[in-house]
């Protein structure tokens, strides 16, 4: 029996989730479907021409580098906004937003994935 609800608190401690059970079933589904396959580079946006622009730019950025990495297009809000990114495209590679709000040349793309190769 729990007195003052602190058999809960122990309950949510258990439950091993970074966000304390806020999350639902799909999102916990693809972040860890995210982490399986490795995404290193992620391009955030709707899905709209400029989304899907630096989604090519940043492939052809890949390409130059040698880099066989997988890309992952979140068109999730509330994934986007977790990264702290209110304006889109942005481009993500290892977990930092690299750019945001603007859609990079490929030359642009290669130099700030040089960094963080």
């Amino acid at each position: 029996m729990a007195i003052f609800g602190l058999g809960k608190k122990k309950e949510e401690e258990k439950s091993g989730c970074c966000c304390n059970g806020a999350c639902d079933a799909e999102s916990m589904e693809k972040a860890v479907k995210a982490n399986q396959e490795g995404a290193f580079i992620k391009v955030l946006g709707s899905g709209c021409a400029k989304c899907n622009q630096l989604e090519e730019n940043v492939k052809a950025a890949l390409v130059q580098l040698g880099m066989d990495t997988t890309i992952e297009h979140v068109t999730d809000f509330s994934q986007i906004a977790a990264y702290g990114v209110m304006t889109t495209p942005a481009l993500v590679a290892g977990g930092k937003v690299l750019s945001y709000g603007k859609v990079l040349k490929t030359e642009e793309a290669v130099k700030l994935l040089e960094k963080v190769k």
